[in-house]
């Protein structure tokens, strides 16, 4: 977005310093008691550039990768298309365990903690690097402190944000922990 309100500054900016001191000179008539002083450079490697004058350009689409690869249609929130499957196992939390539906856009389901979930699935998604990492596994020779966080698993399968979700968490060492941490309340608290 900066770069493109850049893009779309400079272009008028130039077409304006061009016109600027041909107007000036016809302004003046050619009475005038000198030479109109220029602003393209008469020397040096840009001498030979003049800017274009014509139409302006229009603006372009952001790319698909900017917005996640799938635009958002009209009256469609990214919230509304999250809707998870989140299966939960031995954390000794009362209550924590079990199968429980996520939907966001609005709130709805069994989740315990449906709105805060919602919310935190939000947070994460309002950033580039939350998009990213939040359902992302521990990559293979990662190393992780060997701190045992208990025996909980979980599962989440669905649909974030209209990107498919399926993927598993455990507390069987510091990196897991970490990223069970990051889902919480997704996940239930088990610290």
């Amino acid at each position: 977005m900066l770069r493109r309100l850049a893009l779309s500054a400079v272009v008028p900016l130039a077409v304006l310093a061009a016109a600027v001191p041909a107007s000036t000179a016809t302004a003046s008539g050619s009475a005038s008691s000198g030479p109109v002083p220029s602003v393209a450079p008469t020397s040096g490697p840009f001498a030979a550039a003049r800017p274009a004058l014509g139409p302006l350009p229009m603006p372009l689409p952001l790319p698909g990768f900017l917005d996640g690869g799938e635009g958002t249609g009209a009256g469609e929130t990214d919230e509304a298309r999250t809707r998870l499957t989140v299966s939960v196992e031995n954390t000794g939390v009362p209550g924590a365990d079990g199968t429980f539906e996520l939907e966001c856009g609005p709130t709805g389901g069994t989740h315990p903690e449906g709105q805060a979930a919602c919310d935190r699935l939000a947070e994460a998604g309002a950033t580039r690097a939350g998009r990213q990492e939040l359902f992302r596994e521990t990559p293979e020779g990662t190393m992780c402190t060997m701190i045992h966080g208990g025996d909980a698993t979980a599962r989440i399968v669905g649909t974030w944000e209209g990107r498919a979700v399926d993927t598993t968490a455990s507390r069987r060492d510091g990196c897991e922990i970490a990223r069970w941490n990051s889902l919480v309340p997704v996940l239930p608290d088990v610290r």
